[in-house]
């Protein structure tokens, strides 16, 4: 399933208050690897998830990180950026 995701631009909801987006370069048992990233923590703003999602969507992802690592343990969900919902 997530090869169907590889070079696509997706955003990764996780355990914790943070949320990433990013092009998905690979992935393997443990781990996804994003180039191009936004991981932000969303203790940092009074935006919702799903706003700054959308948002990002709208304005383009704001890159902080040329390559990030994740612990796939930690993912709840991911999804491309493109099908994010505008409503």
């Amino acid at each position: 399933m997530l090869g169907d995701f590889v070079g696509e631009k997706v955003v990764i909801d996780l355990k914790s208050p943070f949320v990433c987006l990013g092009t998905l370069v690979r992935f393997d048992e443990h781990f996804l690897e994003l180039k191009s990233a936004d991981l932000h923590d969303l203790r940092d703003t009074e935006t919702s998830r799903e706003n700054y999602v959308e948002a990002s969507k709208r304005t383009g992802i704001k890159r902080n990180r040329k390559k990030v690592t994740l612990f796939r343990a930690e993912v709840v969900a991911i999804s491309r950026l493109a099908d994010v919902s505008d409503t």
